[in-house]
């Protein structure tokens, strides 16, 4: 027993792993399933019997298999074997998958959110000229939604003459000019670390601003603001932008907008963010945050379809950390984003559940993210926490639904968040993909000298990555680099 205790954590750590598909025969050490099997369920950490429960919410989705239900596999699920067995050898088959595929991931991961609402609206409530005349800026109010009660302000840099562009997307903030919105209070022990359903309130109505009634809890836009806190001007903004001197347009937003980060509960153990616009106006789905900031990125793209000064068909999504997570989320939801570029997603993002948190290689993993932060996600995660072995999925399926278009994964040498081991993990598993659509190099990964965050060198990678395969410009630097000093040279 020692020796596969020893042999099982060079797996988790990545150091013995031979092949992407994980085949038990081939890993080092010639380890059964079974051995692992039980080598990794008896260190499973399971929900504190402390937690408050979230009440339920019903869905028109039927349900799936609970964890007690699922079998435990410490393989990555195969992105191109249909749920009936069938190996994917067709485009119709490959089709099918990604539909199977997203169902599985709404229900599981991220939670189900409501159809596009068809009825999205922009007007210009603010334009003017910076950079001495190279870029135009506007300021568009977005209405959409049941009786059109729900809005967004975007804000959109364009070069001067500069025709149709690519555009980025980046919840980079609330837009110059914007008028600052409500925002709730974090939760009790938000930021902490510590398991945020352990804890409910405070018993103070926080939709109450010094006895003003700021939403009723229904949809629509909030009517009072609570701070809310000065935005950069757009020179400012357009001076320092990366983007705009590559000579693409720049879309930012605030992903609060489209749902407050916060864990704060009410007294009955709901989410207080599901009382603001967005999930008030669709109480029939359990989307969690990410899929909300993700919806709100596609409410973005139905405008800037018509956008006369935007190429349509070379959009590109990015966000950092948990609005990386989104960026991920969006991009595998919605085709019509031409290009995704996740930065510092971390746990819930391009890492692998299967080779990321406590006792899997470190960093953030499954049992982390759905003790900090479970409202980001689908509610049926939580019942995971311990044993991302049974999950039918892993990360590497929203890596496998951008296919055929680019995805770039930027990621830092020392992020103190993401397990390079997950990361590559979710690369090798998602190539088949990328593979069968004859698009193998459209899957990058690139590795900024960072800590969490973002620095130049990740916009560097996501420019000269939409240059080769959205411009066709020729490219020499490589993105399927992985550094030998976090795990060893990637496998041939």
């Amino acid at each position: 027993m020692a020796e596969e205790i020893h042999i099982s954590e060079l797996i988790r750590s990545g150091r013995s792993i031979l092949i992407p598909n994980m085949n038990a025969s081939r890993i080092a050490g010639a380890v059964t399933v079974a051995a692992l099997v039980t080598i990794l369920s008896a260190q499973t950490t399971s929900p504190d019997p402390k937690e408050i429960p979230v009440p339920p919410i019903r869905t028109s989705m039927a349900a799936m298999p609970g964890v007690d239900k699922l079998p435990s596999r410490p393989g990555m699920p195969d992105v191109l074997t249909m749920n009936d067995g069938q190996k994917v050898t067709t485009a119709a088959q490959w089709m099918k998958r990604r539909e199977e595929m997203r169902q599985i991931l709404e229900y599981y991961a991220v939670g189900q959110s409501p159809p596009p609402p068809g009825n999205v609206k922009g007007r210009v409530v603010g334009s003017q000229v910076v950079m001495n005349g190279k870029i135009r800026y506007r300021l568009v109010h977005l209405t959409f939604g049941p009786k059109e009660s729900l809005c967004l302000d975007i804000g959109i840099f364009t070069p001067v003459g500069g025709g149709h562009v690519p555009a980025v997307i980046s919840p980079a903030g609330s837009p110059p000019g914007a008028p600052p919105k409500f925002r709730l209070p974090p939760g009790g022990n938000q930021g902490t670390g510590k398991d945020a359903l352990l804890v409910v309130g405070p018993d103070d109505d926080p939709f109450v601003v010094n006895g003003t009634v700021a939403t009723t809890g229904g949809p629509g836009c909030p009517v009072l603001a609570n701070g809310g806190g000065r935005t950069v001007d757009p020179e400012t903004i357009a001076a320092n932008s990366p983007v705009l001197a590559h000579g693409f347009a720049y879309v930012m937003f605030n992903n609060n907008d489209c749902g407050d980060d916060t864990t704060l509960r009410l007294p009955d153990g709901s989410w207080a963010f599901r009382n603001t616009p967005f999930y008030a106006a669709y109480p029939g789905y359990d989307w969690g945050l990410l899929r909300g900031w993700a919806w709100g990125v596609s409410r973005i793209v139905d405008y800037l379809e018509s956008d006369s000064a935007i190429d349509k068909t070379k959009l590109i999504v990015t966000g950092v950390s948990r609005t990386g997570k989104s960026a991920l989320i969006a991009g595998a939801f919605d085709d019509r984003l031409s290009m995704v570029a996740p930065v510092a997603s971390s746990g819930g993002g391009t890492p692998a559940y299967r080779f990321s948190g406590a006792d899997r290689g470190g960093k953030e993993g499954l049992t982390e993210m759905v003790r900090k932060y479970p409202n980001w996600f689908s509610p049926h995660l939580h019942e995971f926490r311990g044993q991302p072995d049974k999950l039918p999925f892993d990360e590497h399926w929203f890596l496998a639904l951008v296919a055929p278009r680019p995805f770039i994964a930027l990621e830092g040498t020392h992020d103190q968040n993401v397990n390079a081991v997950g990361v590559r993990q979710s690369f090798l598993a998602a190539q088949p993909a990328f593979e069968f659509l004859k698009a193998p190099d459209r899957l990058g990964v690139s590795w900024a000298d960072r800590p969490h965050g973002m620095v130049q060198g990740d916009w560097d990678a996501l420019l000269a990555f939409a240059d080769k395969f959205l411009m066709g410009k020729a490219v020499t630097r490589r993105f399927d680099e992985f550094p030998a000093g976090l795990f060893g040279a990637p496998p041939e």
